[in-house]
Order: C-alpha cells, then sequence, then structure tokens
C-alpha cells in the first residue's frame, strides 16, 4: 500500500489588510506530528513550497494558488488549521469537499460554517488533534487511501521530490 498524503491548509495572510503574513510556525508543529504518526506520509504544505509567494507577481500567485488547490485535492487528508478565518484555506476545504476528500480542521471557530459543514473531523486545539492522531486516524487514513485509488502524477511533498503512484 502506498503512503498516505496530507495537505497542511491554513492561515498565511488571514485577515490582514496589507501584505502581512501570519506565523506559519504551526506548519512544522503539525508536519512533525505526521511524521511521527505516519513515518512515510508525503506532506504538502503550500508555505513551506512557496515562502516568498507574497512576493510573486499577479501572475505567477494565481497560477501558484490554482496549483496548490489542485494538489490539496490530490491528497488522501486535508488538515485545516484556522486560528481565524482564511479565504484561500476556505476554497481549498470547499474543493476538497467536493473531491470527497477527508477535512481535519483545528480551529477555536466551530460555528463558522464552512468548518462546520465540511469538516469530517474538529479539533479545538492541537493538542486534541494529536491526541486523535495517535488514538485512531491510523484506521481513518487508510480507508482515505483504499478510496482514492491511485494517486494522481505530479504531487510535490516536503522534500520537493514526486511521487508517483
Amino acid at each position: 500500500m502506498r503512503p498516505p498524503s496530507f495537505f497542511i491548509a491554513g492561515i498565511i495572510q488571514g485577515s490582514s489588510q496589507d501584505r502581512g503574513l501570519s506565523d506559519q510556525s504551526y506548519r512544522e508543529h503539525l508536519t512533525q506530528l505526521l511524521e511521527k504518526a505516519f513515518h512515510d506520509a508525503l506532506i504538502i504544505s503550500p508555505y513551506d513550497l512557496h515562502p516568498n509567494s507574497i512576493d510573486y507577481s499577479m501572475e505567477k500567485g494565481k497560477a501558484t494558488f490554482l496549483d496548490m488547490v489542485a494538489k490539496a485535492t490530490k491528497c488522501d487528508v486535508l488538515i485545516a488549521y484556522l486560528p481565524e478565518a482564511s479565504l484561500g484555506t476556505a476554497i481549498e476545504m470547499w474543493e476538497c469537499f467536493r473531491a470527497g476528500i477527508p477535512i481535519w480542521t483545528i480551529s477555536p471557530m466551530k460555528e463558522n460554517w464552512v468548518i462546520k459543514f465540511f469538516s469530517q473531523r474538529f479539533f479545538p486545539s492541537t493538542v486534541e488533534f494529536e491526541r486523535f492522531l495517535f488514538a485512531e486516524a491510523k484506521e481513518e487514513v487508510l480507508r482515505a487511501i483504499r478510496g482514492s485509488g491511485q494517486r494522481p502524477e505530479g504531487l510535490l511533498g516536503r522534500s520537493g521530490g514526486e511521487i508517483n503512484p
């Protein structure tokens, strides 16, 4: 069986009204948890792949965003980290919901409609997410892999290497 793939969606600019970025340290923390729970996992994090995207041209930025949304829909599980609202993450969640990709959301915003309607799993903090990851997640991920068939080509992960089915 192939290794599981996870897409870490989450706040990058959030509600910033300028070019400011939110703290991205959650990505490393979630990556470490996933690597510990799933040793051979492919982990895709848009910010890690494009840390300077805030400086991209309009054309390159749009192409990058659309590519990341497409990659999200090719993963086995989307993990959405939302301490506050994120328009990009909402779009990734919508597209994954439409594609039948399980969405696990970490957020205090339990009543947000996007979170409430599209998340398969909801965690109010990373502590609860970590408990789930090491207690119940393996079976759920195996079901997601079995249900997804073959992973489409062109999915780039943390190492930057391309993974084929």
